[in-house]
């Protein structure tokens, strides 16, 4: 059973990038994945490609890693019975609580940062999504891979994955499915199903341009490294429209890339996302 559950992993993470695509790119790629998502699909044994249709007009999200005992999607704490089932994958197992189906992973970063306490003041706009600590000014990698891992580094740096080196590996396997890198400059390098935390982004710069696969003759110089749990992917839509709606004024990119310190650009970005990202 595990391929077939490594292929509703890869199908999933495809649908997903479909709809990123309808928010990065618009109609650019989507032939192309609609395409990869039926085949894929047809692959399927009958009765889990009709689970799996069944949930997929529910909602895109159909298929859950379990976390630390509980189902990703909707948290509820597993009969011990059930995550072992599930380890051993001799079968499909679903979610009792909320019908995802599920599967183990043992190899994927984690995120540490916990969620604030009752009695932390609330953040809000895009501080709810990273902090001072993720911007990196200045990078100093010249190509796709070494500024993924610079900004992986800062994020283990400072307490918020387990694992840069697993980070990484996520974010370009990703990579290599379809770039992030959009027009405007910008790039999306992320790692979906890294739980434990919230929906968290570090920002780095830089002034040169990294190639990093996406449209022809453009580089990117404002990069996003973003760790998304699997219960956050509509959240991580938002963030992405909101961070795509601000960048695309030549005012807000001029304004982050003359920042040089990371205390500065922290406080532009919150400024130039004031009006996108609630």
């Amino acid at each position: 059973m595990r391929p077939t559950l490594n292929l509703l992993i890869q199908l999933q993470e495809l649908i997903l990038i479909r709809d990123e695509q309808k928010v990065l790119s618009g109609n650019r790629h989507l032939e192309q994945l609609d395409a990869s998502v039926r085949t894929m699909a047809a692959e399927l044994p009958a009765e889990v490609r009709s689970l799996f249709e069944r949930l997929l007009k529910r909602e895109r999200i159909f298929i859950s890693p379990i976390a630390d005992g509980a189902c990703a999607i909707c948290g509820m704490r597993l009969p011990i019975s059930l995550v072992q089932a599930v380890r051993l994958a001799r079968q499909i197992e679903s979610c009792p609580t909320c019908a995802h189906i599920l599967y183990y992973s043992e190899t994927g970063p984690k995120h540490l940062r916990q969620p604030l306490r009752r009695a932390d003041p609330p953040r809000l706009g895009i501080a709810r999504f990273s902090s001072a600590t993720l911007m990196v000014p200045h990078l100093q990698a010249e190509e796709k891979e070494g500024v993924i891992r610079e900004l992986a580094s800062r994020m283990e740096t400072e307490g918020f994955v387990d694992s840069a080196d697993k980070l990484l590996e996520e974010a370009l396997r990703r990579e290599a499915i379809l770039s992030t890198a959009v027009d405007h400059g910008l790039a999306f390098p992320h790692a979906r199903g890294v739980e434990g935390g919230g929906l968290t982004f570090a920002l780095g710069l830089s002034r040169k341009g990294v190639p990093f696969d996406g449209p022809a003759g453009q580089v990117s110089r404002l990069i996003f490294l973003i760790v998304i749990p699997t219960a956050a992917s509509a959240f991580y839509l938002k963030l992405l429209a909101g961070l795509t709606e601000t960048f695309m004024k030549v005012e807000a990119r001029k304004a982050i890339l003359a920042e040089k310190e990371p205390d500065k650009l922290w406080k532009a970005l919150v400024k130039v996302t004031r009006a996108a990202i609630k």
